[in-house]
């Protein structure tokens, strides 16, 4: 793949994991507070957190399997 799009993965991968290792354990706390305008609040956050989950895993599985498709592209090159 291209390197410009390899580095955006990365640092997009890496912005959006702090905001959601915030939320993962606010939102727990939240949870299991019982206070219910807490939990109101919550709500309204529960569709970004699942989208940043959402986007943290495409970008992951990518970064994860980089190194094989490296491999992948530059042995099939090797051979044509």
């Amino acid at each position: 793949m291209n390197k410009v799009l390899n580095k955006w993965f990365r640092k997009t991968h890496r912005w959006l994991a702090v905001p959601t290792a915030l939320l993962i354990p606010m939102a727990v706390v939240i949870r299991f507070s019982g206070n219910p305008s807490w939990q109101a609040f919550l709500k309204s956050f529960e569709m970004a957190q699942s989208l940043l989950m959402l986007i943290l895993a495409i970008t992951g599985a990518y970064l994860f399997l980089l190194p094989y498709l490296t491999k992948w592209q530059s042995e099939k090159t090797r051979s044509a």
